[in-house]
């Protein structure tokens, strides 16, 4: 067993250490005080080959492993949130049905723009009243003059109102099956398409500087070749990507809890109470003790999805038990990050306030850790 990143992976993971620490961490508080998308960063990420990691190079992208993939997240998470979740839709939901289920042509005129970091991506899934239950969805496509109408409403989506957004990758209903079964399939939607749009930014308690808006089909028509795979696949299709998608929000817990413990560390030393530092008391040292056997604990457990995933070995179950474990220790560390912090960590100016509020949605996006618990308990009951 080898539990050394390969060469190359650990030099990807230094330059993007270097990037982050020169391009975002200096300027990630403002961006989250104004709730500013910084789209230069976007760009940026884009030339360094980096908005399209999972993609192959024939796409534009840069054809990584799933470890490269988390070993990135790690340090864009660490630096900033808002950016490393908004690269974490780009990356995956947004980009991996297109890879797996468009045409060449498709590929070529959607994927490719995305991978290269010309422009960033967007799925749409959750609506008002269906989020966990991905099947509930209500918004439709229907047949009409050689192609779709699509009416409906998408609910807290990533980086579809962006100045850079090319479009949304969007799951509907497009009616039922002989038994009354719904049936499923997946579009592309370009922005400025006539009768959509999107409202205004969401307020949202954390990842303040990430575009999340409610998104409008109001008889959308698009033509047919805007139907990304089979008609009817669609759920399957979503469904299919899904495992990529929740080790990438695991990789992003980890990156919280990683800059969470590192901040609880560095006030710790050089805070002093009663003329000793707050590492000197037991109480803290056990706190901080606690939080890095977790984020090592953690790392192992993203890590290993992500190396299931690049043998092509089963992974669903290590995946959702990597993002249940990795989204609840980012919040236990933040929690106790702030504690260690006392006054200072709870006003906005501190850097680990805003890791803290970022925290909470790492249990709830990508699915819930209820769906993550139903996911992996089905599993070990099929086992047994």
């Amino acid at each position: 067993m080898d539990f050394d990143l390969p060469e190359e992976t650990r030099d990807l993971q230094d330059m993007v250490r270097e990037f982050a620490a020169k391009e975002i961490t200096p300027h990630a508080a403002e961006w989250s005080e104004n709730e500013h998308f910084p789209t230069h960063i976007f760009t940026k990420l884009g030339e360094l080959g980096l908005m399209g990691m999972l993609v192959p190079e024939e796409y534009g992208g840069a054809g990584s492993d799933t470890v490269s993939y988390v070993a990135v997240m790690e340090e864009l998470g660490a630096a900033d949130q808002s950016v490393a979740s908004s690269w974490n839709a780009h990356s995956t939901i947004a980009t991996l049905p297109l890879l797996a289920y468009g045409t060449e042509a498709q590929k070529q005129r959607w994927l490719a723009p995305l991978a290269r970091g010309e422009a960033i991506g967007a799925f749409g899934l959750t609506e008002p009243d269906a989020g966990s239950d991905a099947a509930g969805i209500v918004t439709s496509a229907r047949r009409a003059d050689g192609g779709w109408v699509i009416n409906g409403t998408k609910m807290f989506i990533t980086n579809a109102g962006t100045d850079i957004s090319q479009g949304v990758t969007l799951l509907a209903v497009t009616g039922r099956d002989a038994g009354g079964r719904k049936q499923y399939a997946t579009f592309y939607v370009e922005t400025g398409t006539p009768g959509y749009s999107c409202g205004p930014k969401l307020k949202k308690l954390g990842w303040h500087a990430m575009d999340t808006r409610e998104l409008v089909f109001d008889d959308v028509w698009i033509p047919e070749d805007h139907l990304i795979g089979e008609e009817g696949g669609g759920l399957r299709q979503f469904l299919s990507v899904l495992d990529k998608g929740r080790i990438s929000v695991a990789a992003l817990g980890l990156s919280l809890a990683k800059a969470a413990l590192g901040l609880a560390v560095k006030h710790a030393t050089e805070r002093h109470q009663f003329g000793r530092p707050l590492s000197d008391f037991q109480a803290v040292a056990h706190k901080i003790a606690d939080m890095g056997t977790e984020v090592e604990a953690a790392r192992w457990m993203v890590y290993r999805a992500a190396w299931l995933a690049d043998q092509g070995r089963p992974h669903s179950t290590e995946a959702a038990m990597a993002k249940l474990y990795a989204s609840e220790v980012a919040n236990r560390a933040a929690s106790q990050a702030v504690q260690i912090h006392g006054g200072y960590g709870y006003v906005r100016e501190s850097e680990i306030s805003r890791f803290y509020a970022d925290a909470k949605i790492l249990e709830i996006g990508e699915g819930t850790n209820e769906i993550q618990r139903n996911v992996i308990a089905r599993a070990l009951v099929k086992q047994a």
